[in-house]
């Protein structure tokens, strides 16, 4: 039998309110979204399919892939832990595993009811990361994610949003959500002073399960 997790509590939220540690390569590439698809408020519940899907029990997200951006992790590059760093931001994956997707693990894992969030670097000082097209993603795209017990959670993008860190909407990007639900946060924008100064953060609904 396996518990539900809830989200965490706002103290730790509060501690998780940005994705920092995103030192940005210099290449010209634009780390933004287009101006259709960046979104102030969150969109209403979805309705049919997502909202009838029943949660999965608890287990690890192994791969990732996300066709709209070129994004699999694939068998060779498994899915980071992430957890708390010592300044208690959320820890983000180092630049030499920056072609790999972090899964925040205090959290639900993919598939669970609540927020799963996962977490990769559009760049660093070394160059462009795992989530270098995130501005190729739109609303309906499909987020797969193959977990430890062999299921697959497909997700659909129902959000998109770019926030400067110094405003990230923290109760909605970690807060408690009554339906299986994903979160893939990256950075963006231009580059001030070697960093990107905002979060991009896709919101998708859990849609297909299948083992």
């Amino acid at each position: 039998m396996h518990r539900r997790r809830t989200a965490p509590a706002l103290l730790v939220l509060v501690a998780l309110a940005a994705l920092t540690g995103c030192a940005g390569h210099d290449a010209g590439a634009a780390a933004a979204l287009p101006p259709a698809q960046v979104s102030e408020t969150a969109a209403p519940a979805p309705t049919g399919s997502a909202a009838a899907v029943r949660p999965l029990p608890r287990s690890k997200p192994v791969r990732v892939r996300l066709p709209a951006a070129g994004v699999d992790t694939g068998p060779g590059g498994p899915v980071l832990e992430l957890g708390l760093a010592p300044d208690g931001t959320v820890e983000v994956p180092s630049e030499a595993e920056a072609d790999r997707i972090g899964w925040y693990d205090k959290g639900v894992t993919p598939g669970e009811t609540g927020p799963a969030i996962l977490i990769g670097h559009f760049d660093t000082a070394r160059g462009p990361a795992v989530l270098r097209n995130v501005s190729k993603v739109r609303v309906g795209d499909e987020i797969t994610v193959t977990r430890a017990d062999g299921t697959d959670a497909v997700f659909r993008v129902r959000e998109l949003e770019q926030v400067d860190k110094k405003s990230f909407p923290t109760r909605k990007v970690y807060g408690n959500t009554t339906r299986p639900e994903l979160r893939l946060i990256t950075c963006g924008g231009e580059l001030v002073d070697g960093h990107r100064p905002d979060n991009i953060v896709l919101y998708a609904d859990l849609v297909t399960r299948a083992a």
